[in-house]
């Protein structure tokens, strides 16, 4: 159906008028950051910098005080200081054996937030009932979580008597198992030990909770409720168990909190003051100016290769990044470093959905229908592949949203946000865009491109040779890790966000700029350190400099001594270094293991659902493996530092990777639908040839243009980004290479081989009678009770 001028020109008036001011907002926001106006975007350490607070713990403290202290810190920083900084990106880390270093982003006046964070959290057990029997805390049906009643304080519960214990009273506190007696099965449990004190008091509140009914007594930390228990009988003894655990990471949780509300461990501040970017200021700025350079030469490739439809995606794809720019800001989300790969990624998914509309396009001019309805038929047609390799994306970003906390959070907000972005503008913008500039005359099927005629390309026949090539490639990078591992001890060059390093603070004799510690002194440092994962921050309102390294042995600290003192004539009494533990705490590590192992498992099952065959998810899954060992190949081979970079180099390669494959698979699915061949290992082998040669263009010009903002980076960013760079355009690379010669091959053994279906196919055969007896179906958990 042609649609009406009038509606055109109102979308293009309204489209122009959306780009025009987001278009002087972002503007205004880009210049902003830079210049640090008012409304600048929030970055993160490693970009922007902000309070660095360092702690002296008072008294003796074991290692296990300590790290719960510094959790017990990095929660408050969290619930405390949400409004007022970039929380989710904040450090908390040991510094030498007695202190506790902070360093929240974003914040200019650290004294403004010392008095909260020296403020150690408090634990309480409530009664449910005052003495008078009102309630003291009740249930919140819109959020299903408990509250202090209205009215009601921790003063004047503390005056009642109503407050039953607080946390120094508790001893330890355990997250265990214990056999249930009703069942014989093992739950999780917290086990709890009261000092004496604590026991007695606890002992009559839960005697009084028990006989009214078993009645509740909360568990109050930091301003909620973490728990509130029924007493089921009186506690004597002062050790007791909380049950009702979904499982053992609660239990954890739980024990942790009851734990460091208990802590006596007391702070004293001694420093505190503001720092530079970790990254060196260059590092934000030649970030932006890679992503416009990459951003410009993607448009100019779209509209070279796709004509006008890569024209209209080009407009819609200025409108895309004036968004993110725009949401960023207002929404006050972080940026850093991570992020920023979350939004390349993105942008390779907002370019990748427009790639496959127009090959359907092509497609579909190319078999004869008018141009009015190949527009319509391509949109549709490319649907399903674009909605299934953007919701397996969103399934990444929000499971490591949930699930993930520091810069794999912040990595998942960017990368959610930009896969919401991309697939409006592919589906909607640029449809609107295509339809609206038809209805004006470009209606020629020419300015639509032609399509490219491929020979079918023979990948079945030559499986052997790509999974060979495959498995070398993976058995040098494992091969070097094992050799690493026994030559230095780590199989990977981990950087000091993840085994910790050495804090050098150096009071210079003048002032240098941040551009000249990044130009002048890094170089210095980074022939010491042999490698370019040195962070650097400038102290404001002083001569001195922070620069952070991975652990240097006493003949590395006399050589960095000697370099400053005969480059910069830094006396080596201003020299002083002290170790420092990783940034990226074992939780942190914990969570992102999860938090992937537990996408992984979300893309299978969709994967599987919505091919109603596990042979395409598991052939997904493996694809994406096979990527991702790859890369870590990388990272051992050239001694790459594993540090948050990683992380998110890691779960970008797994967007792009699955979002890669499904679009292959999606053809293979269309092309088994539309044969009334029977099924054998040829005819699978002929669709598996057919749909990767017709999707093959598409794969290598999203490859192309992903690429190119990488290949950018690489170019102009600082040493720090280009190591970060190198092995997301392997990742990338490697991740169309397995989408077109790993995965397709997968699935056509498993189906040609494996299962229930290879059997009948291969009993039947391609000459098969017509005339056959109708097959009994026997359900199992591939197939629902039907032959596929």
């Amino acid at each position: 159906m042609k649609p009406k001028k009038g509606k055109s020109v109102a979308f293009l008036c309204a489209f122009l008028a959306a780009v025009v001011f987001l278009g002087w907002f972002s503007i205004t926001v880009l210049h902003d950051t830079l210049h640090n106006g008012k409304n600048s975007l929030k970055l993160g350490l490693d970009l922007a910098g902000g309070a660095s607070i360092t702690y002296q713990i008072q008294g003796k403290a074991t290692k296990t005080q300590i790290n719960d202290t510094i959790y017990k810190l990095q929660k408050r920083i969290e619930n405390d200081l949400g409004s007022e900084s970039n929380t989710t990106e904040a450090n908390v880390y040991q510094m030498g054996d007695d202190r506790i270093a902070v360093e929240i982003p974003g914040v200019k006046d650290a004294n403004s937030i010392l008095e909260q964070l020296g403020t150690p959290g408090d634990l309480y057990f409530i009664k449910h009932k005052s003495s008078s029997g009102s309630e003291n805390y009740t249930l919140d049906k819109t959020t299903g979580q408990y509250k202090l009643a209205d009215g009601v304080t921790i003063e004047s519960l503390q005056k009642d008597g109503s407050i039953v214990l607080d946390g120094s009273q508790v001893k330890s506190a355990q997250a265990t198992y214990q056999q249930k007696s009703s069942t014989g099965n093992r739950e999780p449990v917290v086990s709890i030990s009261l000092k004496t004190k604590g026991a007695e008091a606890f002992a009559e509140a839960t005697k009084e909770a028990a006989a009214d009914n078993n009645d509740t007594i909360g568990i109050y930390y930091d301003g909620n409720f973490v728990s509130v228990p029924k007493a089921n009988e009186e506690i004597a003894d002062g050790n007791c168990v909380i049950e009702g655990m979904s499982g053992i990471e609660e239990a954890q949780n739980l024990a942790s909190y009851i734990r460091i509300g208990g802590l006596d461990i007391k702070l004293k501040e001694i420093q505190s003051e503001i720092v530079g970017a970790q990254l060196g200021s260059n590092a934000l700025k030649t970030s932006l100016l890679a992503a416009g350079i990459g951003l410009l030469l993607v448009m100019v490739f779209m509209c070279i290769a796709y004509l006008f439809p890569g024209a209209m995606a080009s407009l819609a794809l200025i409108l895309y990044t004036e968004l993110i720019i725009s949401i960023l800001q207002v929404f006050d989300i972080t940026l850093t470093l991570p992020g920023i790969a979350g939004i390349i990624l993105s942008i390779g998914m907002a370019v990748d959905a427009n790639v496959i509309i127009f090959s359907r396009i092509k497609e579909e001019i190319a078999a004869g229908r008018t141009v009015r309805a190949a527009i319509d038929t391509g949109f549709r047609r490319a649907l399903s592949a674009i909605l299934d390799g953007n919701i397996t994306t969103l399934i990444v970003a929000f499971v490591l949203g949930v699930i993930g906390t520091g810069t794999v959070k912040g990595f998942a907000i960017t990368l959610g946000l930009g896969t919401c972005l991309s697939m409006f503008t592919a589906l909607f913008i640029t449809r609107g865009l295509m339809n609206s500039f038809y209805s004006f005359g470009c209606q020629n099927a020419k300015i639509y491109g032609h399509l490219w005629k491929i020979k079918t390309l023979p990948l079945i026949r030559k499986k052997a040779i790509f999974f060979g090539v495959s498995i070398c490639v993976i058995a040098v990078g494992i091969i070097g890790m094992i050799g690493y591992k026994a030559t230095t001890g780590k199989a990977l060059n981990y950087s000091l966000e993840f085994s910790g390093g050495t804090s050098t603070t150096v009071n210079f004799s003048k002032n240098y700029t941040i551009e000249q510690i990044d130009e002048q002194i890094v170089p210095v440092i980074e022939k010491v350190t042999k490698d370019a994962n040195v962070q650097s921050q400038k102290v404001t309102g002083s001569n001195q400099v922070i620069f952070k390294t991975r652990t240097l042995d006493l003949d590395e600290r006399e050589d960095l001594n000697k370099r400053l003192e005969k480059s910069f004539g830094v006396k080596e009494s201003d020299v002083q270094t002290q170790n420092i533990s990783g940034t990226i705490s074992g939780e942190m590590r914990r969570t992102s293991v999860i938090a992937v192992i537990v996408s992984v498992i979300c893309i299978l099952i969709y994967i599987w659902f919505r091919f109603r065959d596990i042979r395409f998810a598991t052939s997904a899954v493996l694809a994406l493996c096979h990527d991702v060992l790859v890369t870590l190949g990388v990272y051992a081979v050239f001694r790459l530092s594993v540090g948050s970079a990683f992380v998110a180099c890691i779960l970008t390669i797994i967007g792009y990777s699955i979002n890669d494959t499904i679009v292959v698979f999606d053809r293979i699915r269309e092309n088994l639908r539309n044969t009334s061949k029977q099924k054998t290992p040829e005819v699978l082998a002929e669709i598996s040839n057919r749909s990767v040669t017709e999707t093959i263009t598409r794969s290598l010009s999203t490859s192309f243009t992903t690429a190119l903002t990488i290949i950018m980076l690489l170019i102009l960013g600082v040493s720090s980004i280009r190591e970060f760079a190198f092995p997301l355009l392997v990742g990338v690379v490697c991740g169309t290479y397995s989408s077109i010669f790993i995965a397709t091959p997968l699935w056509y053994i498993a189906r040609a081989h494996i299962g229930h279906q290879a059997e009948e196919d291969t009993k039947q055969g391609p000459n098969a009678r017509k005339k056959k007896k109708k097959p009994v179906t026997k359900p199992n958990k591939y197939n629902n009770g039907a032959i596929v």
